[in-house]
């Protein structure tokens, strides 16, 4: 009974290769090869041919012969070294990314690691979906992150083009250069906007953070009329396109900087950085209002009653027992509206002048009056600088789930 059992298994398993591993991989072959195919010039054809037999090739051969560790490394191996002889070090690296995604196919078709994330008793048609699914956001996730990502590599071409050159795509050590962030920390045209994005953005989120905060306090008590008016009208910068927004701003902005000028006696350049960052600051603000909003949905109101009970006035009972527990929200904010001020273009070309020109201001005129190398450094200064933001507004939530109960997700 167990032999015939062992028999039907191994019939099983060898179905599963031919009739569903071996098809399907061959399938991301098809598409990988087109792929390469493209970029090595050898034709739509060519590379749908050669990436059918491959991938039917390899999902055989490791399914049939290896264990899964073995194997995959195997296929990595292997195709690099193919990559190596078409195209070098380039094509070596292209060839590994391609084994390690035909490998990990095969082996997680065959082994029914495509089955992990459904209940057993799906049926093929849910698993199916699952799957279609979850590479469907794949796709989008990649096509979203990928003209970012671009730009990194690109920002270390040794010439002055905004495309790979040959020497790039054969990883040759002439075809890279860090020559375009020495042009960005030495040249005074890359310098001076950046130091006014450096004064710019943070004047504006605190701003931004002081009033959203206390509005969010506000419009968070049960007993004001109006809130959700209020709170409509509060974060309709986020909603109304910016055009508008910067159009509205322009007019009012500049009566309000020649009030400024001719009453107060404040400088031209003065009230300009004025009236960027009190613009800057109403683009922050919703931001501000719904990080904090957010946490005060979870912050527990009988502590403040608790510690009016004890004497303590609204004062002391802010500081001391509301703003530690809804901290990380308020930071949060502060995070988002910095980068909205840093990386905001629009707004302050209707609203600055030349002396107020922005880091994204100076990148624009790069790109529209003569195309600089040195925006692609800049760029990759700026993405990183954004990741790194928003890993701490990840940190922050979690953090701010956490001191409420909840299971960080």
């Amino acid at each position: 009974m167990t032999v015939a059992l062992t028999a039907a298994e191994v019939a099983a398993k060898k179905d599963n290769l031919w009739g569903f591993t071996i098809p399907i991989t061959a399938l991301f072959g098809a598409i990988l090869g087109i792929l390469a195919g493209q970029a090595a010039g050898l034709g739509i054809l060519t590379g749908l041919v050669a990436g059918l037999v491959m991938g039917a090739v390899i999902a055989f051969v490791l399914c049939r012969f290896l264990p899964r560790r073995t194997g995959r490394w195997a296929a990595i191996i292997g195709f690099a070294v193919l990559g190596f002889i078409f195209g070098q070090l380039g094509g070596a690296l292209a060839g590994a990314i391609c084994g390690a995604v035909l490998g990990w196919c095969a082996y997680w078709l065959h082994s029914g690691d495509y089955r992990a994330g459904v209940p057993p008793y799906a049926t093929t048609r849910q698993v199916l979906w699952h799957n279609s699914f979850l590479f469907i956001c794949g796709f989008i996730f990649f096509f979203l992150i990928a003209p970012i990502i671009i730009i990194i590599p690109l920002s270390f071409n040794a010439q002055d083009f905004f495309t790979f050159t040959p020497e790039m795509l054969a990883l040759k050590a002439e075809g890279f250069s860090t020559k375009h962030y020495e042009d960005f920390f030495t040249n005074q045209d890359w310098l001076r906007p950046m130091r006014n994005s450096l004064i710019i953005a943070p004047f504006a989120t605190v701003i931004s953070v002081t009033l959203g905060t206390l509005a969010a306090i506000g419009l968070s008590q049960s007993h004001v009329p109006f809130r959700q008016t209020i709170m409509a009208i509060l974060i309709s910068p986020m909603i109304v396109p910016l055009i508008i927004s910067a159009t509205g701003m322009f007019f009012f902005y500049s009566k309000m900087g020649l009030w400024m000028e001719d009453t107060l006696g404040i400088s031209k350049s003065l009230s300009g950085y004025i009236k960027v960052i009190l613009a800057h600051a109403a683009l922050g603000i919703p931001f501000v209002i719904i990080t904090v909003t957010a946490t005060l949905v979870g912050f527990d109101k009988s502590l403040t009653r608790a510690a009016a009970n004890m004497g303590a006035n609204p004062v002391t009972t802010f500081f001391k027992v509301q703003m530690p527990l809804i901290l990380p929200g308020v930071i949060s904010g502060g995070l988002f509206a910095f980068i909205t001020s840093f990386d905001e273009v629009v707004v302050v070309l209707f609203v600055g002048a030349a002396a107020q020109k922005t880091l994204p201001w100076q990148m624009f005129t790069g790109l529209r009056e003569q195309i600089s190398p040195t925006i692609l450094a800049v760029a990759t200064i700026l993405v990183i600088v954004s990741i790194l933001l928003l890993t701490t507004v990840e940190l922050l939530r979690r953090r701010s789930e956490r001191l409420r109960g909840m299971s960080p997700g």
